[in-house]
């Protein structure tokens, strides 16, 4: 019985380590883990803020217009990309692990990045020139897809029961932070550094270049990380009847799945409304100057941050779906009268106080929406169920929200958008209305 005790002992060591992971480390995990975003997302908005500098460079002098839309294109293609990314990188760290999976995420975004910066223009390679842009369009947006998923999962399972809210909160101050610094960039090449004639000559390549080397730190970085408990565990007991990481195993979770898409759904419509859409929305509609939409933004989009580990806190505290519940029913009851106040804004602050109360009642969701996902799937498909079901709905109503909302705009009916907004919300809430609260029922407490 002794010799079975020790035998017993020696069997578990190895997981001893994983289960005194020190504060220190869970600092390490929470900047290793979410940095990805930062880099992937300052790659994903520096694309579209300098595409009317180098649009020129990949396709034959002419019509602008015409090169912007070919541009615009294949950005569109990379946001195609992204289920197919949250499909094969999800089923990678279900498979083979975390840890890996967000290594070569990034990989694949610092080689897109690089490849754009380098890329000789249209004039000197000819069709080569949007060829290799594409290419470069589709490794990011295959790396960008599967970055949410894997790093909602690792995120979850490196916190402690009691802090999910917090640490995955961090996803989202990276992913809005990702945005700040390419507004940042633009702004100090734009105001401090080159002129107009530099920027569309070679300075585009700039931020491309920064971007690259982000990757390479975010790289370096995730190469140290911890792998998680729950995927070691889950490795080491599987059974012969479980397959890892396949849609087969993801369709045995139908309930999983919709609530996932149906709680994406409101939010990240309203998250690219009041984010990526914003700008473009101050100048055309509440009819700021450029430099006062850019401000507005950046400062929004900095509170905005700020205020998502202050609302995974909260959630740790009172439960997820308290929040859910909060956004569903400010989202559906606020959204038509804050857009429209915001339209008829006589003044920037005014314009701001409106932007800032909507991004608060949107925290609601996006502070919480990647452990709640997580906490839905068991270890053995988690990766796959945050990530597939997620890329896909962000596809279809958060990559289109520009288009619908400007479409609107185009017809003179651009206060149907706003309705559009909330019916969607309205649908989300009905989710929020009828799942468990996922604090309670956590599957990762199971892990």
């Amino acid at each position: 019985m002794i010799k079975q005790d020790m035998m017993d002992k020696a069997h578990t060591t190895p997981l001893t380590p994983k289960k005194e992971i020190t504060t220190a480390d869970r600092i390490k995990a929470i900047v290793g883990g979410s940095i990805g975003n930062l880099v992937e997302w300052y790659d994903w908005y520096a694309y579209a803020a300098f595409a009317i500098y180098f649009s020129h460079a990949f396709f034959p002098s002419g019509d602008q217009t015409a090169q912007l839309l070919n541009t615009a294109g294949i950005f569109a293609v990379g946001f195609l990309m992204r289920p197919i990314g949250g499909w094969i990188f999800g089923t990678m760290a279900d498979k083979i692990g975390r840890k890996k999976a967000m290594t070569l995420s990034v990989l694949l975004m610092s080689f897109g990045s690089l490849l754009i910066a380098l890329t000789p223009t249209y004039e000197t390679i000819g069709i080569l020139a949007p060829a290799l842009l594409l290419v470069a369009r589709l490794l990011q947006g295959l790396s960008v897809g599967g970055e949410y998923g894997v790093s909602a999962t690792y995120l979850s399972e490196m916190a402690t029961s009691d802090r999910r809210g917090f640490y995955s909160s961090f996803q989202y101050v990276t992913l809005i932070g990702g945005q700040l610094t390419a507004l940042g960039i633009q702004l100090i090449l734009q105001k401090l550094i080159l002129t107009e004639d530099q920027l569309h000559d070679w300075g585009w390549r700039i931020p491309f270049i920064i971007g690259a080397i982000l990757s390479i730190i975010a790289l370096y970085m995730r190469s140290n990380l911890h792998e998680t408990e729950a995927f070691e565990k889950n490795k080491d007991t599987k059974t012969k009847k479980e397959k890892n990481g396949t849609i087969k195993e993801l369709l045995k979770h139908p309930k999983a799945l919709v609530t996932v898409v149906g709680l994406t759904l409101g939010g990240t419509l309203a998250f690219y409304t009041y984010t990526t859409y914003m700008q473009k929305f101050l100048v055309n509609t509440v009819l700021l100057t450029k430099e006062q939409s850019t401000l507005i933004s950046f400062i929004s989009l900095f509170i905005f941050a700020c205020l998502q580990p202050v609302f995974g806190s909260l959630s740790d505290k009172i439960g997820r779906r308290p929040l859910l519940l909060g956004f569903g029913i400010l989202g559906t009851v606020f959204t038509v009268p804050l857009l429209t106040g915001l339209s008829h804004a006589t003044g920037m602050w005014e314009a701001f106080f409106y932007l800032i109360a909507a991004l608060v009642i949107v925290s609601g969701y996006t502070s919480i929406n990647a452990v709640v996902k997580a906490e839905l799937f068991p270890a053995n498909i988690r990766a796959l169920g945050v990530g597939l079901p997620y890329a896909l709905t962000v596809a279809i109503f958060g990559g289109s929200a520009e288009y619908v909302a400007l479409l609107f705009k185009q017809q003179g009916v651009e206060s149907y958008y706003y309705w559009y907004i909330t019916a969607c919300i309205a649908f989300s809430l009905v989710v929020y209305l009828f799942m468990k609260d996922t604090k309670k029922t956590s599957l990762l407490n199971k892990d």
